[in-house]
């Protein structure tokens, strides 16, 4: 793909539980079925970081189990359990020399579980630690008030990460809670579907409002789309389908989220 910054990629953790109508969770790992062909497919974390290892990329996840929401305590516990075998049985698969490799930990939105997940998962020997099982459907709230209560659990002297989110009140939220790195596909989901945020607020760029106005998306931005393009043309290329809208919105979108990032 022609990227030579750094790489993170998922174990399929985050898969087992979006498809969890097309999967079958069990101690050794985990058998999906193809919404494509109907065939069947294991993955176990030994495979997840045999796959990972290949991609060569920088940090590499370790394969977990990430609860629904809502779930029982009971749920959460079993999730945690089979996280912490899988932690450990992922491991022991030699990565190369330049890969990182993050643990995650669970516990849903129980306080005591999370506190008895991060000291099993933070005993082990990995470079990171991640914050899982958080944004899949909880209030923004609820994620929140547990992103504060979950980052302080981990090591200070290694990488937190917060899998999934987010929103750009949710990082300034996960860095003042203690979170160093996050990843979320709203910046590129939601430029591709005409939603573009600026320091005036969100945009949502479709809006006829736009069709003659000829400023700039975000006059406090310094990115090329809004340098070189006004809202009307960007309106115009998202309403005739051409895929320059989705190039131009995501550069922006990434743009103000990494001034976001930088600056607060």
């Amino acid at each position: 793909m022609a990227w030579d910054g750094p790489i993170l990629t998922d174990s399929g953790g985050f898969q087992v539980f979006s498809l969890a109508g097309l999967n079958k969770i069990d101690d050794e790992g985990v058998t999906f079925q193809s919404h494509i062909d109907g065939s069947y497919h294991r993955f176990t974390p030994e495979l997840s970081m045999e796959i990972q290892r290949s991609l060569g990329s920088q940090i590499v996840m370790a394969f977990d189990q990430c609860p629904p929401y809502p779930a029982t305590k009971d749920q959460v516990r079993a999730a945690m359990s089979r996280t912490l075998n899988w932690a450990k049985r992922g491991l022991k698969v030699p990565l190369k020399a330049h890969q990182a490799r993050f643990g995650i930990f669970q516990g849903g939105l129980y306080e005591d579980l999370r506190a008895e997940s991060a000291s099993q998962i933070c005993s082990l020997e990995y470079d990171g630690f991640a914050i899982g099982g958080l944004s899949i459907g909880e209030t923004p709230d609820l994620m929140q008030a547990m992103t504060r209560v979950a980052a302080p659990l981990l090591p200070k002297d290694k990488p937190r990460y917060l899998m999934g989110v987010g929103r750009p009140e949710d990082l300034v939220e996960g860095v003042a809670a203690g979170v160093d790195l996050f990843d979320c596909v709203m910046p590129t989901r939601n430029a591709r579907n005409g939603q573009l945020f600026t320091s005036l607020g969100k945009v949502n760029i479709k809006n006829a409002r736009y069709a003659d106005d000829s400023g700039p998306l975000d006059p406090n931005c310094e990115c090329d789309t809004c340098r070189r393009y006004s809202r009307a043309y960007l309106r115009h290329l998202f309403v005739c389908g051409e895929i320059l809208s989705a190039r131009l919105n995501t550069l922006h979108n990434i743009s103000y989220y990494l001034k976001l990032t930088i600056f607060g």
